[in-house]
């Protein structure tokens, strides 16, 4: 049983009611950004092939890549914003909206279901206060989405938690592990 949107086939998110819609823009590659850009870009044989550390890189500052920061990448690499677009939105580790402080990925496919995955969901909707898929807490801290796979089938059910994974989680370890985040 499915909760609500994903990770999963081009599902998208559903923004935070408190998203920064009416902020002006405040360009990312200035300075130190810049130059960490331009270091990176002196790595690859054209500049295209830095587009996914750049675009880490305004996710990483931001927390989220707007449509603005792919016009700005685009500017930074010489690509259109179409084709900046076209990777963030194909791949699901790119926010396009802001997320809590923790991103919560609970994998959910087929033998974490049968785990228990829904459990660990449920578990963190409630201990999160998110209450649904893709909504962040009113205090800002949490966004918890399903994904389908994690890659640890072994060790089901896996939570990531940013870049932290979590192995073999119970919904009796879900405080633990809220409380152990900084």
């Amino acid at each position: 049983m499915s909760h609500g949107p994903s990770a999963a086939g081009g599902a998208l998110v559903r923004a935070p009611e408190h998203a920064h819609a009416h902020e002006p823009y405040e360009p990312v590659f200035v300075g130190a950004m810049k130059q960490q850009l331009d270091e990176t870009v002196a790595k690859y044989p054209a500049k295209m092939a830095a587009l996914l550390p750049a675009l880490w890189m305004v996710q990483e500052s931001r927390g989220w890549v707007s449509d603005e920061a792919m016009a700005e990448v685009a500017e930074q690499l010489e690509l259109t914003p179409a084709y900046v677009k076209g990777v963030v939105t194909f791949y699901t580790m790119y926010h396009q909206h802001p997320v809590g402080r923790h991103f919560i990925q609970v994998c959910t496919t087929t033998p974490c279901n049968v785990c228990g995955a829904e459990d660990v969901v449920k578990a963190f909707l409630e201990e999160t206060g998110c209450g649904e898929l893709g909504v962040t807490s009113s205090d800002g801290k949490f966004t918890v989405i399903e994904v389908e796979c994690l890659g640890a089938c072994g060790f089901a059910t896996p939570v990531q938690i940013n870049l932290d994974v979590h192995e073999s989680v119970t919904p009796e370890r879900v405080p633990r592990i809220l409380a152990a985040l900084p």
